[in-house]
């Protein structure tokens, strides 16, 4: 006659822990148990600053464009006339009409060397003559009155 293993007490005891020892085991991670982090402070958003205004040009830059445009209408105006009231306009950003104008020919390991210096005026009439603005300025000085002292030219 054949016994019946499972109908013994101790039998199904130890089948039964069997039985949760592996669903128990099988559960389990391999890995370590990591501890939880500590809740990190706030982080603060960081928006991105507003781009900054464009710079205000400077006195000097503003010279600059404007000389420039008295330069070429007065090397481009069609009569006399027009020529000689642009000219007059232009002499009123300089400190005087004998105000020195220096035109570079050559540099070279930083020494300037510079053409017969002129005035504003001969250089005004000159461009009015010739009808030809061939240099561009590279520097200029303004004096207190944010008038200009002196000019330096360079060719284009």
């Amino acid at each position: 006659m054949k016994k019946r293993t499972f109908q013994s007490p101790m039998n199904r005891m130890v089948i039964i822990a069997l039985f949760g020892l592996l669903a128990m085991g099988a559960c389990k991670s391999k890995k370590k148990v990591v501890a939880e982090p500590a809740p990190a402070a706030p982080v603060e958003r960081v928006e991105p600053a507003p781009a900054p205004a464009p710079a205000q040009p400077s006195a000097e830059e503003v010279a600059v464009g404007k000389l420039e445009n008295y330069f070429s209408s007065v090397a481009n105006s069609t009569n006399v006339q027009a020529a000689n009231s642009t000219i007059q306009e232009a002499l009123g950003m300089f400190s005087n009409q004998e105000t020195p104008v220096l035109i570079v020919i050559h540099e070279e390991s930083g020494i300037k060397d510079y053409d017969e210096p002129t005035t504003i005026v001969k250089y005004l009439n000159y461009l009015k003559d010739t009808k030809k603005n061939l240099n561009f300025i590279s520097d200029i000085r303004l004096d207190s009155n944010g008038r200009v002292s002196e000019l330096e030219l360079r060719r284009k």
